[in-house]
């Protein structure tokens, strides 16, 4: 959208993510973010020269905003997009071997509505579930720096708030991701525990919505689902810590499919599967 608002620095992230009323206007608004110069540099860099079996394709080469269910019941975090993965494709943990894995387990897990995710219009559907990254862009040796973190670290904690009145389970895959997602829920409101809990592989905390109050359940829901949203106070969070299913973690073994699968059957339980199955987008 060419009247879509571009943050340019870490202030103007803030304002943006905070002004944004809705899912939709926020996740414009995260997708054409130029507030970290290295990581504008990379990823605009990588969908120039782009990899030399993916030649013929066209890279999104922008942040890679959520995507999934707008109403979800379980909310899966991740790092960053991959430089050939989500930066091609413009889906985080979409076309690249992480998200190959990742996806066979949903799918079986019945969170996906299929066990690939290519590309986008692939046909491939979170189901009562969204996906999002802690930094949204994809960094140089898929490591981001402490600053470029704390400058995409308000797109987080806006989209928590919007999504927090419909999610019962999330997902954190790695560390990093673990570390992001405490602030981002004291953001959104909800009483995190201190010192902050130690991530772990199956690691669990649960915690509590708050009393959102008409304003901020309008605000999330929009006013057709204020009503839900308002609701939702006292309803139980389960944060779940899951080892990041990165291709060295898969290849020596450290995170296996059946690993991943019972992370995700515990959320799909927790999550109650009947209000997931009713909430496919």
């Amino acid at each position: 959208m060419p009247a879509t608002p571009v943050a340019r620095s870490a202030t103007q992230v803030r304002d943006l993510a905070v002004g944004a009323g809705t899912l939709a206007e926020l996740v414009a608004r995260q997708s054409v973010c130029r507030a970290c110069p290295r990581l504008v540099e990379w990823r605009e860099q990588v969908a120039s020269t782009k990899r030399r079996s993916l030649r013929a394709e066209r890279y999104w080469g922008r942040p890679v905003p959520g995507w999934g269910s707008e109403q979800p019941r379980v909310l899966i975090l991740g790092l960053a997009p991959a430089a050939h993965g989500g930066n091609r494709t413009g889906r985080i943990f979409t076309g690249d071997r992480s998200g190959d894995v990742l996806f066979a387990s949903l799918h079986r897990c019945g969170l996906a509505a299929t066990p690939q995710s290519t590309a986008a219009g692939d046909g491939q559907r979170l189901l009562g579930t969204r996906m999002v990254a802690a930094v949204r862009c994809a960094p140089p040796l898929n490591k981001p720096s402490v600053t470029e973190r704390d400058t995409c670290a308000p797109w987080l904690s806006a989209e928590v708030a919007l999504v927090a009145p419909w999610v019962r389970v999330i997902v954190c895959l790695g560390g990093f991701a673990w570390q992001a997602m405490w602030p981002a829920l004291r953001s959104a409101g909800i009483t995190v525990p201190r010192p902050r809990p130690r991530f772990g592989h199956g690691a669990e905390v649960a915690l509590t919505l708050p009393d959102m109050g008409t304003a901020g359940a309008t605000r999330a829901a929009g006013a057709a689902g204020a009503a839900g949203a308002a609701g939702a106070a006292g309803k139980p969070v389960l944060v779940i810590g899951c080892y990041h299913p990165s291709q060295q973690n898969t290849f020596t073994g450290r995170v296996t499919p059946g690993m991943l699968d019972e992370i995700f059957m515990r959320a799909s339980r927790a999550a109650g599967r009947e209000g997931i199955r009713g909430n496919a987008l």
